[in-house]
């Protein structure tokens, strides 16, 4: 019996609304997740992801301005 799994694949739009729903003053991840039907392991791992990205983004913009800046 080969029981094939399937991922459920979720978009960017819905991601993007679950994260901001997270961000909310007193927000709980776990109650956004489930009003959303999703698990809350996949909503904290996509908070840190995205907290990641941030990090890499605003250290990118800070190696290239402090590139661009001549020297006194």
């Amino acid at each position: 019996m080969d029981k094939q799994r399937s991922r459920r694949a979720y978009s960017a739009q819905l991601k993007a609304q679950i994260l901001a729903e997270c961000d909310e003053p007193g927000a709980s991840v776990a109650k956004v997740a489930m009003a959303h039907g999703v698990n809350a392991n996949f909503v904290h791992g996509w908070r840190k992801f995205e907290r990641e990205r941030r990090q890499a983004a605003a250290l990118q913009t800070r190696a290239t301005t402090s590139t661009l800046v001549a020297p006194p």
